[in-house]
């Protein structure tokens, strides 16, 4: 009987090793081999698997939720962020082209993905990715990503202290002017006028790019950087830029002075004629519903022009309304590179941020610049850009 018995409780006793086999972490069993006796069987931690509530997980962009180490994950000092642009608008001007396309309502998008990741916790890793196709007639006021749908690398740079006062970078696709202080609290979304003046000598652009900063305390702050224009670093076949920088911010204004150098290149050689910009900026903010303003005024002598047009000048003044119902509002008007001798051609722009939530916000622009010739049409635009930021 205990013979028959067994070979009735055998098959079950298999059949249950087999799906246990494919899950559990750890099967015990106790007296197998004796078959008759099914309840003698423990089964230890057969359904358990420490592993399975463990989620690698970005969550807004503020790394993993957890301690365990993955050599594939995201380390817990890394933080993402991504933004999205929806951009629907129009530009009317005398379009010479035999296709007029005045008045024709595009729509594009711009996306972008920052990364950035410390391992000292005073310094920082960042990357930035995007794609977009922003840069076409009718929105591209708005300067956002251009560069196609496929997503490429658009700056690596890595930032560090030395000692308690001084910063340090090196970048590749980097601005050599990442570590400048700009005296500037316009925040128009229009490309023209966003550099509040400071067009050439804050250095932007730059391939592989370098520069430090020093804090000297109470709001005083100098720096220097530089850059290429291609992966030479610094050397006679490279065109390269520097620059320094010296700011001072109080508790409701700023003012800033950038002098730069850039090289002429002619035929693919460098020249003893350099180009050098020289910007001056400011700002007030004053206490109450008053608008706070932003003043920038940048000269610059052409190392290479001929007489009498180998100088130039940029010009922006903004006012800024931090609270305007829901949302902030400003206006701005100013000229970029001006040759002397020639006219100004000054834009005029005004624009609305209003945040729907706190990942979405609404910024209309609407602008004016003037014709370069007596008998053409100003240019006029007037475009919406909707952000979705998480």
């Amino acid at each position: 009987m205990k013979l028959f018995k067994s070979l009735l409780v055998a098959p079950a006793a298999l059949g249950l090793l087999s799906p246990l086999s494919a899950t559990a972490s750890e099967v015990n069993l106790n007296e197998i081999s004796n078959y008759s006796d099914i309840e003698s069987m423990e089964f230890v931690n057969s359904f358990s698997n420490d592993d399975s509530n463990i989620k690698t997980l970005i969550a807004g962009g503020e790394g993993l939720v957890d301690d365990t180490s993955f050599k594939s994950s995201f380390s817990e000092t890394t933080t993402a962020s991504f933004t999205v642009d929806g951009l629907l608008g129009f530009e009317d001007d005398d379009d010479a082209a035999a296709a007029d396309t005045d008045d024709a309502v595009v729509a594009t998008y711009s996306f972008q993905i920052d990364l950035n990741t410390s391992f000292t916790g005073e310094d920082s890793l960042d990357i930035s990715l995007d794609a977009g196709n922003a840069g076409i007639d009718g929105i591209d006021e708005y300067d956002r990503n251009g560069g196609g749908d496929g997503l490429t690398v658009d700056g690596v740079k890595y930032t560090f202290p030395i000692g308690d006062k001084m910063m340090a970078f090196v970048g590749d696709n980097s601005d050599g002017s990442s570590l400048f202080t700009s005296a500037c609290v316009y925040g128009g979304p229009g490309d023209m006028l966003s550099d509040c003046g400071n067009v050439n000598a804050g250095i932007t652009g730059g391939a592989i790019a370098l520069g430090a900063s020093y804090d000297f305390g109470n709001g005083l702050t100098a720096a220097v950087g530089a850059h290429t224009q291609d992966t030479t670093v610094f050397t006679e076949e490279g065109q390269d830029a520097y620059g320094g920088n010296l700011a001072y911010t109080g508790d409701n204004y700023g003012i800033s002075l950038t002098y730069t150098v850039i090289e002429e290149v002619t035929n693919n050689a460098l020249t003893d004629e350099d180009d050098k910009y020289t910007a001056l900026q400011a700002y007030y903010t004053p206490e109450g519903s008053l608008p706070s303003i932003s003043v920038g005024y940048e000269v610059g002598n052409l190392g290479g022009a001929a007489a009498g047009a180998d100088e130039q000048a940029s010009f922006m003044v903004g006012l800024t309304w931090d609270e305007v119902g829901p949302g902030s509002a400003g206006i701005a008007l100013g000229h970029s590179n001006t040759v002397e001798n020639a006219d100004e051609l000054y834009q005029y722009e005004a624009y609305y941020s209003y945040p729907v939530n706190d990942s979405m916000t609404v910024t209309p622009l609407i602008y004016t610049l003037d014709a370069a010739g007596a008998n053409t049409d100003d240019t006029s635009g007037a475009m919406v850009k909707t952000t979705f930021t998480f």
